[in-house]
């Protein structure tokens, strides 16, 4: 009898798949580092995130020095909904590696700030810049996950998906999470992040 596969797009439950990840993407490109982290610490759709541009996440202060903001402040795509996120320091830390390297070879800083955040490294045009797609960045996402060996359904959501699971494992509660994501409910925010009814009852037999 075959094993039955799970189809479902899954949050990267482990921390040790989200490190392995981390070292992949450190080791092969600073801008899908920095696409995972930031995904994975904001909870944004992955439309949202290849529409970014540089100065959505960074800005130029008063002693011309290039820093990144504190709160991502954007009109989701799909919601029209007005966000404004208060950005983790992990999230803050990968971008400023990212983008450090690329002021290195811009003519300014004032240039990179015009430029899509997640630059696409070929001559392909996308809604009139040269930025990742949806379709790049599930084949980056795929990829990493073969190489590191996740032997579960890994995809675009699995960065939205694992922010809402990090934040249910910390203990934060149900309908907090339900706000950060934008959904209708709890039980659909229980469902999208890959909590089971076994795992409920796990953990209540996990009681002392």
């Amino acid at each position: 009898m075959r094993r039955k596969v799970n189809k479902t797009t899954q949050p990267i439950r482990s921390q040790k798949d989200r490190d392995a990840l981390v070292s992949y993407f450190l080791n092969h490109s600073l801008r899908d580092y920095a696409l995972f982290i930031f995904g994975i610490y904001t909870g944004r759709r992955i439309a949202d995130l290849v529409a970014l541009n540089v100065r959505d996440v960074a800005y130029i202060d008063m002693k011309s020095r290039f820093c990144i903001v504190e709160r991502l402040k954007i009109q989701e795509k799909k919601t029209g909904k007005f966000i404004d996120l208060l950005l983790h320091p992990y999230a803050r830390r990968a971008l400023k590696k990212y983008l450090k390297k690329r002021l290195k070879s811009a003519p300014s800083m004032g240039a990179v700030l015009n430029e899509p955040l997640f630059k696409s490294q070929k001559a392909r045009l996308c809604d009139g810049q040269f930025r990742i797609t949806r379709r790049h960045a599930l084949r980056v996402l795929t990829r990493s996950a073969y190489a590191c060996g996740l032997n579960y359904k890994i995809g675009t959501h699995s960065l939205r998906k694992t922010f809402g699971y990090m934040l249910y494992s910390s203990g934060t509660d149900i309908e907090l999470i339900q706000r950060l994501l934008n959904h209708s409910s709890p039980e659909v925010t229980l469902s999208y992040i890959g909590i089971t009814q076994d795992d409920m009852d796990e953990a209540i037999l996990g009681l002392d």
